[in-house]
């Protein structure tokens, strides 16, 4: 895989230094639900700060607003804050993002303009916006010499490795709502993995009609419910005992068992997706044996990402012992399906 050049080899001292950031964080409220994305970009700025860059100007969407309200609501202040909090030195600046949160998207050559203005040099450091082309993604990266923020950086590192020469047993681990979204990701990876493990609603589907050309690892259980309710009636059985309109709302515990022991023995494991309705703890049981047998290899190169994945990590106390935590979302999706990502493609070597 390519590697675009590093911000480490950038002459930043006495310059102005654009940043394209990915700090769109949950927000509760008007608070700060969870600043994990936020900490992830911290080491860039740090390194550019302590190279002596004259300003740092940090430029990152939050939110999907579609009305003036939504704006209101997504306005940068309380990231803005949380940020000069964690990294309190004035020559950091925190853009306001009333235009990204007017809806960046396409490459706008007279937005990407007004964002080099006054700037020196450019960092993409937006691992979760890289395969966007939008402005401040991509169209910057053309007009000012481009360096790929540590964030970046690791995020192509690590994922790249499994796209490459792995050791096995590699297992994967599926999960989740709908097959289209990671359909891609099971073709170009899953042909070379020696398991693949699939639960969600995902599961349901594979099991009505399997796309693949190669076999997947479905539950042989659940933990049904007679309706899609935190309190509905449940019961575990069979999955060809499910009652009819009842909803399988997690795997079962023969399922947890044998999802288990596939990841005892892997060596790369790449996980995606929960296993059911986590959120809801009557139905988290399996989601929770996932992440424990992942993080409990501690032999094997281990990848998780996904929101709901890496925040299942997180409840669990869990995130610090897998070798890697993606923050991409989309982005690594899409690298995993073999894909150029437009805003990785922008910097040069």
């Amino acid at each position: 895989m390519r590697l675009p050049r590093s911000v480490r080899d950038a002459d930043v001292a006495g310059k102005t230094v654009l940043v394209r950031a990915d700090l769109n964080v949950p927000l509760e409220d008007g608070r700060i639900a969870d600043d994990t994305r936020i900490r992830a970009s911290l080491p860039t700025l740090e390194l550019l700060l302590a190279n002596g860059a004259a300003e740092v100007r940090v430029c990152s969407h939050l939110g999907r607003p579609k009305t003036e309200d939504d704006r209101a609501r997504y306005a940068i202040a309380p990231v803005a804050q949380r940020l000069r909090e964690l990294l309190p030195d004035e020559r950091l600046h925190v853009l306001e993002n009333t235009r990204f949160n007017a809806g960046e998207t396409k490459n706008d050559e007279a937005f990407a303009r007004e964002l080099a203005d006054g700037c020196d040099l450019y960092v993409d450091d937006a691992f979760g916006s890289a395969h966007r082309a939008h402005a401040s993604t991509e169209g910057v990266a053309h007009l000012l010499p481009a360096y790929a923020g540590l964030l970046l950086l690791a995020e192509l590192e690590h994922l790249g490795r499994l796209l490459g020469d792995l050791e096995r047993p590699f297992v994967l681990v599926s999960g989740g709502a709908k097959v289209e979204d990671k359909l891609g990701v099971l073709r170009h990876l899953g042909g070379k993995a020696d398991s693949v493990l699939v639960g969600g609603k995902m599961a349901e589907e594979l099991r009505v009609e399997n796309p693949l050309d190669f076999p997947v690892e479905l539950p042989v259980d659940v933990v049904a419910a007679a309706e899609l309710a935190a309190d509905a009636e449940s019961q575990t059985c069979g999955y060809d005992e499910l009652p009819d309109g009842w909803l399988g709302l997690d795997i079962g515990p023969e399922t947890r068992t044998l999802f288990a022991g596939r990841l005892a023995g892997a060596r790369t494991i790449f996980w995606n997706g929960p296993m059911g309705v986590f959120e809801w703890p009557r139905f988290a049981a399996g989601t929770a044996a996932v992440a424990e047998a992942v993080a409990g290899n501690r032999d094997a190169f281990t990848v998780v990402g996904g929101a709901d994945s890496v925040r299942a990590l997180n409840e669990l106390g869990l995130a610090g012992r897998v070798s890697w935590v993606s923050t991409g979302g989309g982005a690594s999706l899409e690298l995993l399906e073999g894909k150029e990502l437009p805003g990785v493609a922008a910097i040069p070597s």
